[in-house]
């Protein structure tokens, strides 16, 4: 795609609203839409809630980024038959060629022309409702242009982009908190004390009434069991698919989206189907079979997780250390990381759990990575053993030299180094982001 903005990142309003004119305003000929913002965990929601909502029958509409391998990840339609894909080729190449002359050469990011060409998608094709995830932030965000969304959801916030939101948890929380809007339900997430602080202050100021975990509602485990519990009401529901204790604090948030989704008849039935089918792609995603497993020794686990911040490396340290627990391995990192990340608070989360961690580079990133001397370096910064391999491949061949036996490996990170990951499985080139 022509880049038409000198900047890849550039939070606006001003330049998609007026490109979504010139297109006749799509998105205001939207089916309801529930907005979705938060540092961690708002691929998971959505994950839970479109499948919670396909089981109950309804035809949903997804916006995510950024993609893994195939740019037409971020745009996923509701097909006749009920069933959510992403774009086909030929409707991708109609909506972004229109959407692209209509603009007509005027200032634009990747990511403001993208959603306008779905939007443009998602009020062609019918469909019952649409989850619209934020791509940074939520105030500024291209997406914030739905005035009237039937929901809004804030998953956890902590520190990250800080070069864009805020160097504060408190200003992060400001830009994502921004999605409220007058007169719509916002569920909130477990959050920081400091950031519900904001959030209310931001409800109390807009007139957005929010359903919050820990006074509203609240999820946890229990004889292997999902316990999702309101004030009226008490759901004993099935653990979630998705691998990772932090997974039941984003079950038990799309749980309550989907409870307070009233209109859409979401049952008991349809919640436990979403909650056991859900899938999302490099979320503690098991690889057991193809290129990269072959690589290793029988017995060896290999995981992928595109988790790259602290907040994320200490829910993903949780999951290893289950893991250990249940069934013990030698665990080691693979890492790959943006370079205005905190490689360091990343991998710290680790320390007592690696036994070595492996940098390596990303390939075709758009932003510069670490390099993997850089991450063996930070790495080292918290006490954990460390070296540099020139790929993951290189790093897979490694750790099955340092030790005999079955060992546990987690490829981490980026979710740009997931995608590299995810193609190399399937043999194919990850379109760039």
């Amino acid at each position: 795609m022509k880049l038409l903005h000198p900047k890849l990142i550039d939070l606006s309003l001003g330049r998609v609203e007026r490109l979504l004119a010139k297109l006749g305003n799509p998105h205001k000929a939207l089916p309801p839409v529930v907005h979705i913002a938060g540092t961690n965990g708002k691929g998971s929601v959505t994950a839970y809630l479109k499948a919670m909502l396909t089981a109950a029958g309804r035809r949903v509409h997804v916006y995510t980024s950024p993609h893994l391998v195939r740019f037409h990840e971020r745009i996923a339609l509701a097909g006749p038959d009920g069933l959510t894909r992403p774009i086909s080729e030929e409707d991708l190449v109609d909506v972004l060629s229109r959407t692209q002359t209509v603009n007509d050469g005027d200032d634009i990011t990747q990511f403001e022309i993208t959603t306008a060409a779905a939007f443009l998608a998602f009020a062609e094709h019918p469909a019952d409702i649409v989850l619209l995830e934020v791509g940074l932030g939520g105030r500024l965000d291209a997406t914030n242009v739905i005035e009237t969304p039937a929901l809004t959801v804030l998953t956890p916030i902590s520190l990250d982009h800080a070069e864009k939101l805020g160097s504060t948890i408190e200003a992060i929380a400001g830009e994502k908190a921004g999605i409220l809007k007058r007169g719509v339900p916002c569920i909130v997430s477990q959050q920081e004390d400091a950031v519900l602080d904001v959030i209310a202050h931001q409800a109390a100021r807009t007139g957005a009434r929010l359903v919050v975990w820990g006074q509203d509602y609240d999820a946890y485990e229990q004889r292997g069991r999902l316990v999702v519990q309101q004030a009226d009401r008490l759901l004993d529901l099935p653990l979630p698919a998705l691998v990772g204790r932090h997974q039941l604090i984003n079950a038990g948030t799309a749980v309550a989206a989907a409870l307070e989704l009233r209109a859409f008849n979401i049952d008991e039935h349809a919640i436990e189907r979403g909650l056991t089918t859900a899938q999302w792609p490099a979320r503690m995603q098991r690889i057991d079979s193809g290129p990269l497993p072959s690589l290793l020794r029988p017995g060896s686990e290999l995981w992928l997780d595109g988790g790259h911040n602290p907040a994320a490396g200490l829910a993903l340290a949780q999951s290893v250390a289950d893991l250990e627990e249940r069934a013990p391995k030698p665990l080691y990192l693979i890492v790959g990381m943006l370079g205005l990340k905190d490689a360091a608070g990343f991998i710290g989360s680790f320390r007592g759990l690696a036994r070595h961690v492996i940098g390596v580079p990303i390939p075709g990133s758009h932003e510069a990575p670490f390099t993997p001397d850089a991450l063996a370096d930070a790495a080292r910064s918290v006490s954990l053993s460390a070296e540099a391999a020139p790929s993951v491949e290189a790093a897979l061949k490694r750790i099955d030299a340092i030790e005999l036996g079955a060992k546990r490996i987690l490829i981490t990170g980026s979710l740009y180094l997931a995608g590299h990951v995810l193609a190399l499985q399937e043999g194919v080139e990850p379109q760039a982001n």
